[in-house]
């Protein structure tokens, strides 16, 4: 189990290293796209810095497996999952916050409010559900 744990933390670092590159690489470009159900953002915080923190998050990842039966490796894995959480954090809270306000009155509509929630979706919001395999690894470690 531990095997197959370890290829599953290197092939999500690799994909967060592959998404922040491209998002670092769109965020500087000044030129998002849009890839199905996944948007690269333009802006500076969302694209270069996400993109960035994103990168660290997928280096976290990839390090913290050579060896993750000590905890100072599985502590890499778990910082990994942090920043991830965090960015994922801070891109919800912006989705709910700007679907509140209506355009013409104070409140949205409830078909408004359910549309601003559709895809697409950051890179760290699609991440978001692989890397929380690491609260099972830590419970198991005890």
């Amino acid at each position: 189990m531990k095997n197959v744990l370890k290829w599953y933390f290197v092939s999500l670092g690799i994909c967060a290293l592959i998404l922040g590159f491209l998002s670092v690489v769109s965020g500087i470009g000044g030129e998002g796209f849009i890839f199905g159900f996944l948007e690269m953002p333009s802006d500076i915080f969302r694209g270069v810095i996400g993109g960035f923190i994103l990168l660290f998050s997928g280096i976290f990842y990839i390090d913290g497996t050579r060896k993750m039966e000590d905890i100072h490796q599985l502590a890499k894995v778990v910082m990994g999952s942090i920043l991830i959480w965090i960015l994922a954090g801070c891109e919800i809270f912006s989705m709910i916050c700007s679907s509140i306000p209506g355009e013409t009155g104070w409140l949205n509509s409830p078909q408004g409010f359910l549309v601003s929630y559709m895809p697409p979706y950051a890179p760290s919001v699609v991440l978001l559900p692989f890397s929380i395999i690491v609260l099972y690894v830590i419970k198991e470690r005890g």
